[in-house]
């Protein structure tokens, strides 16, 4: 189940909510196909003026993505290009959503969890 939590700058991100979220999950679609759709769990997070912070300054074209994937994408063959993909696309669909300038500040973090690591709804997820 592929879950992101994404950390933007509140005034970047208010409003955006709706089409952010979709952008991202049609991100996660394209490359895993359609039957990830329902799957796909987003999290924004607002970051407040002043709180985000590259190379000891404060910047408001920053953003992280953190992505929770099955441990088992990193063991295919094809791994090195699912995950560049996934990295791509998630980018561009901030870009798009939120603005060209932030590219070069987004940051995308895949987390892998082994399959015996991951619940919903207080139960094993299959």
């Amino acid at each position: 189940m592929p879950h992101l939590t994404v950390h933007l700058p509140e005034s970047r991100l208010t409003g955006k909510e709706p089409l952010l979220v979709a952008a991202l999950t049609d991100a996660i679609v394209d490359v895993y196909g359609d039957w990830a759709r329902d799957l796909v769990s987003v999290r924004l997070a607002g970051v407040p003026a002043g709180r985000f912070a590259q190379g000891g300054k404060v910047v408001e074209t920053n953003a992280s993505v953190v992505l929770g994937v099955r441990a088992g994408v990193f063991d295919r063959p094809d791994a090195a290009q699912v995950t560049a993909r996934l990295g791509a696309a998630l980018t561009d669909a901030m870009a798009r959503v939120i603005g060209d300038d932030l590219r070069s500040g987004a940051m995308v973090e895949l987390v892998a969890s082994p399959p015996e690591r991951t619940f919903v709804g207080g139960a094993l997820a299959v």
